[in-house]
């Protein structure tokens, strides 16, 4: 088992060039059934040291049941028997098994958090947080403007390249998960907090080739990690006096928000956050359907009083 996990692996990194974060998580979500079978499966022999091929329909029946018992979350259990698909299938590919036994197998059905956005005057408050009179001020603010204005990752902006920003056109190429790449518009705001910024942009001496290529720097002069933005945001977000919840992610919520608030279409919005699937991008009509509820229950004078009763 122990092999194959290797090999399977192996075979995400070198092969599919599967993202790290990726390669991370499906070796702990097999990590696991290592562990379930070694100290908690009573369907196979006990001491016996599991093939692959061993692993029935009974044996994986048995190791979600584990999972739920042990406290994990519905959308957690969903993640680990997609990986044990996606491992079988592999090993079907290789001749090592002839069945895929996690096929048999009903996701569980995790109900989805609507996700934490700002409304656009708190948008507004966080993104003049930065001071531009400042370097460090200039890189915050064409940051955060770039984050709301094209809806972007967080992984996808410290990503960014100079080669990646057509001015003429103002929209960016990103490079988003599974390194497929899209076309982000941006804003007459980001454009000119990155003109700003690129114009005070300057690269360490001991810059490597990447470091020259990358749009936002650390006060090193190298390229920003995605824990480097969170940490920038988090500080912004204190001081604008925010919700605790605000994290890099919520101006993407806030974007897809806004832009379906607007009377964008939900196509376009897909295509604009890179998702592959319009289930994904689904989840922000719910967030504008609530909101619609509130305000028809704020301002209707007939749902003032259901609400004065209930």
């Amino acid at each position: 088992m122990h092999e194959s996990i290797d090999l399977f692996l192996r075979h995400l990194t070198v092969e599919k060039q599967s993202s790290e974060h990726t390669v991370k998580g499906y070796s702990e979500d097999l990590e696991s059934l290592l562990e379930f079978l070694s100290e908690a499966c009573t369907t196979l022999p006990a001491g016996a040291a599991a093939q692959p091929g061993d692993l029935t329909v009974a044996v994986l029946r048995e190791y979600v049941a584990y999972l739920h018992a042990c406290g994990y979350a519905k959308s957690t259990v969903a993640r680990r028997l997609a990986c044990l698909r996606s491992f079988y299938r592999f090993l079907q590919r290789r001749g090592e098994v002839t069945s895929n036994p996690a096929k048999a197998l009903r996701t569980p059905r995790a109900g989805r958090k609507l996700p934490h956005f700002l409304t656009a005057e708190q948008a507004a408050i966080l993104l003049e947080t930065p001071d531009p009179d400042t370097k460090p001020g200039k890189r915050d603010r064409a940051m955060l403007e770039t984050l709301y204005s094209a809806g972007l990752r967080v992984a996808e902006l410290a990503g960014l390249n100079l080669d990646d920003w057509d001015r003429d056109a103002d929209v960016l190429r990103v490079r988003g998960k599974g390194k497929k790449e899209r076309i982000s518009p941006i804003g007459s705001h980001a454009a000119r907090a990155l003109d700003a910024w690129l114009a005070v942009r300057t690269v360490s001496a001991k810059g490597t080739k990447d470091d020259h290529a990358a749009v936002f720097l650390n006060r090193f002069g190298t390229r920003l990690t995605t824990r480097s933005v969170a940490r920038m945001l988090d500080k912004h977000i204190q001081v604008a006096g925010l919700d605790g919840k605000t994290s890099p992610h919520t101006l993407r919520h806030s974007f897809a928000t806004h832009l379906l608030d607007g009377g964008a279409d939900l196509r376009s919005v897909q295509e604009l956050l890179g998702h592959a699937n319009l289930t994904t991008t689904q989840i922000y009509t719910h967030v504008s359907t609530a909101r619609l509820k509130d305000t028809y229950d704020a301002a209707h004078p007939h749902a003032q009083r259901a609400a004065e009763t209930r």
